[in-house]
């Protein structure tokens, strides 16, 4: 594919309440052993794309780890590969990334060192699958400057986490609000552009120079009337996870078989670093139900509609129900958990109870699990 591919994923949101406090939302556990940057990097290595750079800057730690190396997801080559961008202190600028547009124009040589006409910009806090191919040649038909990847929301509560577009017939995007109080359109960008590496050079020169440092306000918006910003519709399956109700939510939807068909059955794969663990094990007496259950994991008691990640134990006589256990949960023995989300390392003392009665309770515990 004759693009380069940019993940902005340096993002944090208040919205994950305490799971984002030590790691980035790129970084959060999803579907039992992937990380959420994991979909963006997959979509970008099927789509041919042979040079991808990613821009971190909070809680950039868990989230560097995981890409420390680059050979799962094919970018181990000698021309291209993968580039991790963490803020840094030059002679010129020794700001931190002060919005989307600023943390493009920090890195900007990456582009000009590039020899690919167009570029694909994705957020790295989505899940879905995407061949983005198909959108480039959708972009050169339509003569486009810049493409915006659109979605049709039916679940309308939550348009105002969203930039909303309204299309014409052409679907030029005429309107396009950054998270309106009152939506006018039920149609919401993805946070996926294909844009000319040239023009993008050339906007986010001129948004720096006016100390604009925000891509959809100072880019999208404001050029709005100027260039030729198209929308591209798409109809498969895509979430954003930036509240702790769409993580759960998007946990949730991987225990339907046809959505782990889509992604983990159908061609393309999605793929992510490889642990060395051994195959989960169910103790004599265990009873699990609709549930995901990675590796590494020990299970003594009952598992239903919940996902546990990677080597989490749970004791016996436990009785755990429409749930997330993140990585590495140590659970007591004649624990209740119900309608909560528990915290990756977390030890949860035994005949604890934890239910989320008004929505999903996030536990944070920091037992000791080793005493004498």
């Amino acid at each position: 594919m004759k693009a380069i591919g940019i993940i902005l994923a340096g993002g944090n949101s208040h919205r994950m309440k305490e799971l984002s406090q030590k790691r980035a939302i790129s970084a959060m556990p999803i579907a039992g052993s992937y990380r959420s940057i994991d979909f963006a990097l997959s979509n970008m290595t099927n789509s041919h794309i042979q040079r991808v750079g990613v821009i971190t800057q909070y809680n950039a730690r868990s989230l560097c780890e995981h890409l420390s190396s680059s050979k799962w997801w094919d970018f181990g080559r000698k021309q291209g590969g993968l580039s991790v961008f963490t803020p840094a202190v030059t002679a010129e600028n020794s700001n931190w990334y002060r919005g989307t547009a600023d943390a493009l124009y920090q890195n900007i040589e990456f582009l000009k060192d590039s020899h690919e006409p167009y570029v694909v910009i994705s957020n790295g806090d989505c899940v879905y699958k995407m061949d983005y191919n198909k959108i480039l040649e959708y972009h050169v038909d339509k003569k486009a400057d810049i493409t915006v990847v659109c979605k049709d929301l039916v679940d309308e509560s939550n348009l105002d986490r969203y930039g909303t577009v309204k299309m014409n017939e052409e679907c030029r995007i005429e309107e396009f609000d950054e998270k309106p109080l009152v939506a006018k359109s039920n149609t919401v960008s993805c946070g996926i552009y294909i844009i000319r590496r040239r023009q993008l050079i050339e906007l986010l020169e001129k948004a720096a120079m006016e100390d604009r440092t925000d891509f959809v306000k100072d880019i999208l918006v404001r050029y709005k009337d100027v260039k030729r910003i198209i929308g591209y519709k798409m109809k498969e399956y895509w979430r954003n996870i930036a509240s702790v109700e769409d993580y759960f939510g998007t946990n949730m939807d991987f225990l339907k078989p046809e959505i782990r068909d889509y992604f983990f059955k159908q061609y393309p794969d999605i793929y992510s670093k490889i642990d060395d663990l051994p195959p989960a094990k169910f103790n004599v007496g265990v009873n699990v139900k609709n549930s995901l259950i990675a590796s590494g994991t020990i299970i003594n008691g009952t598992v239903e509609d919940s996902v546990v990640f990677k080597k989490a134990f749970i004791g016996n006589n436990c009785y755990i129900k429409n749930s997330i256990i993140l990585n590495d949960v140590y659970i007591g023995d004649n624990t209740h958990i119900e309608n909560c989300i528990i915290e990756s390392h977390d030890t949860i003392r035994a005949n604890s109870y934890y239910k989320g009665e008004d929505g999903i309770k996030v536990v944070v515990e920091q037992n000791e699990r080793y005493v004498i």
